[in-house]
């Protein structure tokens, strides 16, 4: 199974100057977790609701002049839309990484594969093996 058969299509990335209240607003109302931070048309971050606390709320007083550059995730870590699934896997627990950005042949973002992605297509089993990998650090 290729990533692109599993991956989250539609995936719009903020600038790295969007303020970090935006981004939080634009995850509650899409459910979403990561956001990408693109810049000349180039994937340069993520950033997660996790930088949000342990890189903003946590460390700066005025949290409300934050924007994405001050809290995204770089450098980018991603797959390719036509890898193999397991190979996709690999990165995400190599990096303990829950959301991974997906480009295509032409190096532009396509998608997102998630852990929920992956346990919804990909099997109970691949995603409980990921689960395991990913959240290692945390045992």
């Amino acid at each position: 199974m290729k990533v692109k058969d599993v991956m989250h299509r539609g995936v719009a990335w903020v600038e790295p100057q969007t303020p970090i209240a935006e981004i939080a607003r634009k995850m509650r109302d899409e459910d979403i977790g990561a956001v990408p931070v693109g810049e000349n048309d180039r994937l340069v971050g993520m950033v997660t609701d996790r930088d949000i606390v342990t890189r903003g709320l946590a460390k700066v007083r005025n949290y409300m002049d934050l924007v994405a550059s001050d809290v995204m995730t770089k450098p980018i870590v991603y797959a390719r839309a036509d890898e193999d699934v397991e190979d996709a896997l690999h990165i995400m627990a190599k990096n303990q990484i829950r959301r991974l950005p997906v480009i295509d042949e032409n190096k532009r973002m396509t998608g997102i594969l998630s852990l929920g992605d992956i346990s919804e297509k990909g099997g109970r089993d691949l995603a409980g093996e990921v689960m395991r990998a990913v959240s290692a650090h945390h045992l």
